[in-house]
């Protein structure tokens, strides 16, 4: 072994690792040498260890055969015996306790065994995305306020939850970042969607036009700042944080210096306002207070109204209600690049390495947590981030949940292809995982699609994380489609997801004409394949009943197919509810596809109620899986 491939895996990077074909790579030395030297791997790692419930608790060989004091989190205290194996007896009660011993205070974080069950048995959720609903107040896209309406309406159709894209902070300012999976910050919430009190003028087209609709939206919320009551006032003075105030104060430098120099992140301010804590970003903060209480009052507008949302769910009666969603990483050039940059990879980019859906690989252009930081630190960036995206909601998905085990690392400036998998501390992760979920009460998803290393899926229903699994996906070694009695229970059940076709856009090749269209190419090849495809999934569906014409009739039969499943949840897209032939993102591209800018035809009751609609809803209102 080379000094070079001992330090890339001490520092936790596969040197070798296997391809979506089986097919064995090595990271060449140039690029372990690139990765090592953005890795800041130095540091003491926290007094900080994680255990399960009813386990032993294997501690430091220093601590061996010590007593000690274990702290609970309810208060009480117990004097406690360190076996001269350094393993603490089991504790039964989950949660973040404290032991005192030898001097030294470790945090002993005791995750129960696994996530919250499903509450409930053959349940149905929809998903949507959030800028598409439209409300009985008119405007450009949707807001917390409409997600309000449509969690009533959807749950008094007898839905058990609704899930939603990201809605972590992104760049108010800057017009042409509204990707819901690229934000400034997963700590605080996307401002822009707080309700204005102000009416737009209209609904707005059947795309969002982000470049007037988010302008158009600040304005108004600046009217209802200069407004607001002293009742306001003192609400938002006492939401305020250290914290809170910070991020405020990165939105209100990223307008400033948005509009002054065009900048996009803060790698583009001027030198001196790169440090957070530094003498020009006080003097900004001494004379631009109005600036920074403006984003703060956002801040806590959309708080409020999230968490409204999350209780006109449960006012419906859903057993699950909102189900949030967690991107996999931030932009380096957002909020907590700024403040939060030790906390961060940095000199890196996350990604996917080729594979048949990527053949060049993929390179998402955002970071993600540190593992060296996060041993630094107790963990806390990560636990901070979960009550962040568990907070009013009874559910959450986890995009890209591999990322919890390794991360596919890109120096910044290198291809896709030019990276390697970093390992991150999965059982630490998973742990922490089950201990807040626990405290929200909250089911967990784990977006486990595509290629996933072998066990990785067990080590996730063991944990009580459900995967999910997507009809155009479920199929045998043979290309068949496989029966629903064969589908997962460990899992959610899925007719699409926003990354792939809708059912109706599947049959008729919407996704084929799209994609050729961009590459300038004939779309016949692919749909060949697509025809044979229909015909395995309508055979699957209907066996020898001819093939329909109307792709409405496929859609009905495909929502059948997802809730006959044995999957506590069957989570119905709500493009494919409606039948729609259009999907919201397709990826691998930017402005070539009108990502994230579909609205949808009308109000969600008067959707609910098209009769189409409602035949579907009674069919997920009354599953029997097989």
């Amino acid at each position: 072994m080379t000094d070079l491939t001992a330090r890339a895996e001490a520092a936790g990077l596969c040197v070798e690792w296997e391809d979506a074909d089986g097919r064995q790579q090595r990271v060449s030395d140039a690029m372990l040498e690139a990765i090592l030297a953005c890795l800041r791997t130095n540091g003491d790692a926290a007094p900080f260890v994680t255990a399960d419930v009813g386990r032993p608790i294997a501690l430091p060989a220093h601590l061996a055969g010590l007593a000690g004091e274990l702290d609970f989190e309810d208060g009480i205290r117990r004097s406690v015996a360190i076996g001269g194996d350094g393993a603490l007896p089991p504790i039964a009660e989950p949660g973040y306790h404290r032991l005192l011993a030898g001097g030294e205070t470790w945090t002993i974080a005791v995750a129960p065994l696994r996530c919250p069950a499903v509450p409930g048995e053959a349940l149905w959720a929809t998903a949507v995305q959030l800028p598409s609903l439209r409300g009985e107040t008119p405007g450009a896209f949707g807001d917390f306020g409409t997600l309000a309406q449509a969690m009533r309406a959807v749950g008094e159709a007898g839905a058990a939850a609704v899930a939603i894209s990201p809605t972590h902070a992104l760049f108010p300012a800057d017009a042409t970042r509204y990707s819901p999976y690229a934000p400034s910050s997963r700590l605080y919430r996307n401002v822009l969607f707080a309700p204005a009190g102000t009416a737009a003028p209209s609904d707005g087209d059947d795309l969002i036009d982000w470049s007037a609709a988010i302008p158009d939206r600040l304005r108004d919320l600046r009217i209802d700042y200069d407004r607001r009551s002293e009742e306001d006032r003192a609400a938002v003075a006492a939401f305020r944080t250290p914290e809170r105030h910070a991020h405020a104060t990165f939105d209100a430098l990223h307008t400033y210096f948005h509009q002054r120099d065009r900048a996009t992140g803060w790698r583009d301010w001027p030198e001196a306002f790169h440090d957070a804590g530094g003498p020009a970003v006080a003097r900004f903060v001494a004379d631009h207070t109005d600036a920074i209480d403006f984003y703060l009052y956002l801040q806590w507008r959309a708080e409020t109204a999230f968490a409204a949302a999350g209780e006109a769910g449960r006012a419906a009666g859903m057993p699950i209600g909102l189900i949030a969603d967690l991107a996999i990483g931030v932009s380096g050039d957002g909020s907590d690049g700024w403040s939060r940059r030790d906390e961060l990879l940095t000199g890196l980019s996350i990604g996917a390495p080729p594979d048949p859906l990527g053949p060049d690989g993929q390179n998402w252009g955002i970071t993600a947590l540190c593992p060296f930081a996060l041993r630094r630190t107790g963990f806390a960036p990560f636990i901070a981030t979960l009550r962040s995206a568990f907070a009013h909601a009874g559910g959450l998905r986890i995009d890209h949940a591999l990322g919890l085990k390794r991360l596919w690392v890109i120096p910044e400036g290198e291809s896709a292809d030019k990276g390697a998998y970093l390992q991150m501390p999965f059982e630490d992760l998973l742990r922490i995982l089950k201990i807040e979920a626990h405290r929200a009460g909250a089911i967990v998803i784990g977006e486990d699609l595509g290629t996933v290393p072998p066990g990785f899926r067990d080590t996730m229903a063991e944990a009580g994380l459900l995967g999910m699994r997507v009809l155009p996906f479920e199929r045998d070694e043979d290309g068949g489609f496989v029966t629903p009695a064969e589908w997962d229970r460990e899992a959610v059940a899925m007719t699409g997801t926003h990354d792939i076709a809708t059912v109706a856009g599947w049959w008729l090749g919407r996704d084929i004409a799209w994609r050729a269209r961009i590459a300038d190419r004939s779309a016949e090849p692919d749909m060949a394949q697509r025809v044979d495809d229909r015909t395995a999934l309508w055979r699957a569906c209907a066996g020898d009943a001819p093939e329909p014409t109307d792709p409405q009739l496929v859609v009905d039969a495909a929502i059948a197919r997802v809730a006959a499943t044995p999957c506590p949840v069957a989570l119905i897209p709500v493009e494919d509810l409606l039948g729609l032939e259009e999907q919201p993102n397709l990826p691998g591209t930017i402005d070539e596809h009108p990502n994230w800018r579909r609205r949808l035809p009308d109000t969600t009751p008067a959707l609910l109620a098209r009769p189409a609609v409602a035949a579907r809803i009674h069919t997920l209102n009354h599953r029997t899986p097989a």
